[in-house]
This record gives structure tokens, sequence and C-alpha cells, in this order.
């Protein structure tokens, strides 16, 4: 490519950049607009709606639609989710709590779905998630409900159990391990290894291979581990790109989970209902009498009417001893006729129906 060309491209890349600039200001100068006839038009006691995640699934879907590349659509849609994060944020910034400290695979998780724009807040623990949500402190919370190898995380199923809170969204992040350093590290001499339990136990197979004899110490999460090596010369952490980023660790080896397709599913809880988007899934919480039959009785509904379940779960019931509540979720949307029939039918079975929630099937 000659000189005259690569210039010719430039002043066409900068010409591109002015119109882009342009259209992303219009975008927020709606945004703004939307805010204040939002504002404007509420009733007396009325709190406005700013967020809403049936608008957000629709619009990255559309443009996901519209894509022609050569960005895959993946990336154009997080790059739109950015614009909408930031404009959102002229409306009303939102506030958003996730199981911390700063650097975990929850902030992750958050930013992934609400964009850079919010303001997080870290929580030491997923009962207080659900707490800071309950009392109106803050908008949304982010809580991991379950790993591709680990299985479900009780504690946010258990805390569902003892919440009055609407299930808003879902978001999956795929989890990548590193084993990091501090700077003052003596990567001969590492004796002692942190990181959650969990994360631990994703990474045996790998750990057993390459440090056989090290210590291996569960702390709170990643997050913290990775705050520990800092001042530590014969320690190392697992744990993921963000904390790394966070606390100026050095990669020591990358991607050391065990499974390829290791991943955890997070929830977005809050207060308000989702209008159905012709592409979302629902959660339940069943409780019943412990009689021979009972899950069977429970699934016919969903099998008559064709729904597609995608999870079951068991959790003891705080009812009584060897009673028992079922977690399930499905595709379909509460308001949809087949869904709302189905439910109608388990609910005059003299069983304890909770819903907890309908939301758009996770985009990215």
């Amino acid at each position: 490519m000659s000189d005259q060309e690569l210039h010719a491209l430039r002043v066409r890349i900068d010409s591109l950049d002015e119109k882009i600039l342009e259209l992303i200001s219009q975008r927020a100068r709606c945004a703004q607009e939307v805010g204040r006839i939002k504002m404007a038009t509420l009733a007396e006691g009325e709190q406005a709606v700013f967020y809403r995640p049936e608008r957000e699934a629709q619009v990255l879907k559309r443009i996901m639609e519209l894509n022609k590349g050569p960005l895959d659509n993946e990336e154009m849609a997080r790059l739109f989710r950015e614009i909408m994060s930031t404009c959102l944020a002229l409306e009303q910034p939102l506030k958003v709590a996730y199981l911390g400290p700063e650097g975990t695979f929850s902030q992750a998780a958050v930013l992934k779905h609400f964009g850079q724009a919010v303001v997080s807040k870290p929580m030491t623990a997923i009962d207080e998630i659900f707490r800071e949500v309950a009392a109106g402190a803050v908008t949304f919370g982010v809580v991991p409900v379950e790993n591709s190898t680990e299985g479900a995380i009780n504690h946010t199923l258990d805390s569902f159990l003892e919440h009055d809170l609407v299930i808003c969204g879902e978001v999956e992040l795929r989890i990548h391990h590193h084993l990091l350093v501090a700077e003052n590290t003596k990567t001969e001499k590492i004796s002692r290894i942190y990181s959650h339990a969990q994360s631990l136990a994703q990474c045996r197979k790998w750990l057993d291979a390459h440090y056989p004899n090290v210590e291996r110490v569960a702390v709170s999460s990643n997050a913290e581990a990775a705050k520990r090596v800092k001042s530590e010369w014969n320690s190392a952490a697992i744990a993921g790109d963000m904390a790394a980023q966070l606390y100026g660790l050095t990669i020591l080896a990358d991607k050391i989970e065990d499974r390829p397709d290791n991943s955890t599913r997070f929830l977005i809880i809050g207060n308000q209902s989702v209008p159905t988007t012709g592409d979302d899934k629902t959660s339940v919480i069943v409780s019943m009498s412990n009689k021979p039959g009972a899950l069977h009785e429970l699934l016919i509904p969903f099998h008559n009417s064709g729904i597609d379940l995608t999870r079951i779960e068991t959790r003891p019931s705080r009812s009584g001893k060897w009673s028992y509540v079922f977690f399930i979720d499905f595709y379909g949307h509460k308001d949809d006729p087949l869904v709302k029939s189905a439910l109608e039918t388990i609910a005059q079975e003299n069983v304890g129906l909770k819903v907890l929630g309908s939301y758009p099937n996770a985009v990215l």
C-alpha cells in the first residue's frame, strides 16, 4: 500500500469517526430526553423505571441481526452495550451489588451485563446482596447460581427462600483461571497457592500435575487470593484477568482450568417484573408433600404444555424434616398462555408455587 493510499484511508477514518461521534451524541441526547419524560409523567409517589431489561435485550438482538461484519455479532453487541450503559447513566446511574471484593468474577459479570458505567458495590456474602436489593440500597444485585463443572450455588438458592425478590436477567461468564504471582515472588520457591475453594477444585488436575506438593489454601474469593500474594514472596494465587490487572500481578500460567468449557451463570435480582421479549426464561420454586411420584406429578403439566425445562435443583425445605423444594428453570415467560396454564395447574395441586421471575434469555 502506497503512502498516498494510506493517507486517503486515514482521512476517511477521521471522517467516519466524526460521524460516529455525532451519532453517539445524538443518542445520548435522546437518552436524556427519555429520562426527562419519565420524570415528568410520574404519578405522585411513583418511582421511575430507567433500566428496562427487555428493551435492552431487544436492542442488542436487533443489532446482532443487522450486523454484516467484519466484527462478529458478540463484539458488535458489546460495543452497543457500552453505549447503552453510558447513555443510561445520563438518565439515572445504576447501583449494582455483587460478591466482592473488587476483581472477582462476579464483578466481571456485572460489567458484562450492565457495562462500565454502572456503580458497582462489593458485598462480602450472597445474602448481603439480597438484603441490599430488598432494602433499596442498590437497584440490582448479581449473584452466581450455577457453575458448569461444580453445579448449583446453594447459598443463592437458599437466599431465594428467604427474600421476595424478582429475577430480572441472567448472564453467563466464561471462566478462565490463571496462576498469578507478585513482583517479589520467587517462582521456584512457591509453597502456597491461594484461591476460592471452587476454583481450586476446577484446577485440581492442573495443580496435581504442576504443583503436587504445594499447599492449597482456600480463601473467601479469588480477588482475596490475589490481594494476599501482593505481600508474600513464596505464594501464588489462582484468579482471573480482572484480579491480575487490579492488583498488578503477573500471569505465570494462563487458562489452567481443567475443563475448557468452564462457565458460571449469574442471575440479576431486583424488584421489577420484566415484560416478555419472545425469547425468555422463567424460574420458579415449588414445594410439595413428600410422597411417591411427587416429582413426576409436578413435571406432567410442563410436559403436556410442551415447555422445555432447562434445570431442576432440590434443596431442603425450611418447613420440616425430609421436606424439599424444587428450583425449576424453563423456557418461556410467565405471561405466555401455555406457561400460564401449566403454572395454574401446578398451583391447584395443593403445592406451594413461587414465581421468581421471567427474564430475557442471555444475549451475551
